[in-house]
């Protein structure tokens, strides 16, 4: 199972939410927050822009619902910087985040993964880490020009992830024993 924060991944850095809308008229402002716990996001501190230049710290954050936060930003006090903020990515270095569980992994880890068949054929490397709502999905961009892979990432169809070597086996939902697809 792929775990959050995010699918995007820049130079050692994670994606862990992006700035939305003033929330009033004193630099409140909504924050959309990609972490397995949405106010887990105030546990990374600073918060940086994509280039890890400009630097945001949380002073309050309230639940508003499911992922979308309310918060108020160190140097933010009216609506025109809040404004000025809207829609900003936010990030964090890879080694703040925690490591996660035994057969767990953080989207930002499996892209750039070389994917094989068991037969050691390169399928191609993963480029995002889809979840439309029914579990994750690798897509993997094949070496040459074609359309990507869509593949779910579950244990029968990738039974092998290894960060260390920088790969992960593939077997194609075609040759998954037991598994038939739709309209077969």
């Amino acid at each position: 199972m792929a775990r959050q924060p995010s699918e995007k991944t820049v130079t050692g850095l994670v994606e862990v939410g992006v700035f939305g809308a003033p929330h009033g008229v004193k630099g409140e402002m909504r924050l959309k927050s990609f972490t397995a716990d949405p106010l887990g996001i105030q546990d990374y501190a600073p918060l940086t822009d994509k280039t890890g230049q400009r630097r945001f710290v949380l002073k309050t954050a309230r639940l508003v619902k499911d992922d979308m936060l309310v918060v108020a930003v160190e140097g933010v006090s009216d609506r025109s910087a809040a404004e000025a903020l809207t829609n900003l990515t936010l990030w964090v270095p890879r080694d703040q985040l925690p490591e996660p569980d035994e057969e767990e992994f953080y989207h930002a880890d499996l892209i750039g993964l070389v994917a094989h068949a068991p037969d050691e054929t390169v399928l191609g490397t993963v480029t995002a880490v889809h979840d439309f709502g029914a579990g994750d999905i690798l897509d993997i961009a094949p070496l040459i020009d074609g359309p990507s892979l869509l593949v779910p990432f579950t244990k029968a169809i990738v039974p092998v992830v290894d960060l260390a070597a920088g790969r992960l086996t593939v077997i194609l939902p075609d040759e998954v024993e037991g598994e038939e697809r739709p309209g077969a």
